[in-house]
């Protein structure tokens, strides 16, 4: 089914293929001489949609798609019917993008072992941005960490509205116990898109740090992810100072 309609849509009379453009402007051609890395974000799709529409080429349908549901985030966080319904994409441009997404998602969450140390904020969010972004409702969690700043895992504690009241500091540590970690970094993220810590994130975070104390269990972090950016408490100096 999907290989007809690939067919079909390929040969359509105006369609715009990626080998219509210049050559110093194929992205294909770029990234095989200059790296992935070299690419914008529009490229990379066009490369996986192959072909654009009448009237667009596949780097102007990337550049629609991310207009349209307000860049990567809203793509992943886009329905399947949502994404398949766009002009000029259906069930297999679709699937090919969601599958795409999957896969960036999936390496953000590479297996502990094969997961570098955290040595700063950067390091952590780098882990959990990706996916947490793109999140509807606000996520708590904790990365757990060995001696070495190497993770062991990462755990969600709670989904929904957080504030100090419900958060339960056994339930926070309990993973932390059970693992034998060392210290911990709690992640959560702000669906509104601003990353700007509440007075609730600050209270919890106080009670978390005294927790730790007593527990030998060192609360490192408290990052807030927002719509492509993140704030370290640490780094502001709340609750840590």
């Amino acid at each position: 089914m999907y290989s007809r309609r690939m067919g079909h849509e390929a040969s359509r009379p105006g369609n715009y293929r990626i080998r219509d453009l210049a050559v110093d402007e194929r992205p294909r051609e770029r990234l095989e001489q200059n790296g992935p890395q070299s690419l914008n974000t529009a490229e990379l799709l066009a490369i996986l949609l192959r072909v654009g529409v009448k009237g667009e080429n596949a780097v102007q349908v990337g550049q629609r798609l991310l207009q349209t549901f307000d860049g990567l985030a809203g793509l992943h966080r886009a329905s399947f019917e949502e994404v398949m319904a766009q002009r000029g994409l259906g069930e297999a441009k679709a699937a090919t993008l969601k599958a795409a997404i999957e896969l960036g998602r999936r390496m953000s969450m590479l297996a502990p072992e094969e997961r570098p140390a955290i040595n700063s904020p950067e390091d952590a969010a780098a882990l959990v941005q990706y996916e947490m972004s793109a999140l509807e409702q606000e996520h708590l969690r904790a990365i757990l960490m060995n001696t070495r700043n190497q993770v062991l895992d990462v755990i969600e504690l709670y989904r929904g509205s957080l504030n100090a009241s419900p958060v339960r500091i056994a339930e926070v540590f309990k993973p932390a116990i059970r693992r034998n970690a060392a210290s911990l970094i709690l992640v959560h993220n702000h669906p509104s898109g601003d990353p700007t810590p509440s007075a609730e994130d600050i209270a919890l975070t106080k009670a978390l740090r005294e927790a730790g104390r007593l527990l030998d269990i060192d609360l490192l972090d408290h990052l807030i992810i927002g719509q492509g950016r993140y704030i370290s408490l640490k780094e502001q100096k709340l609750a840590f100072g």
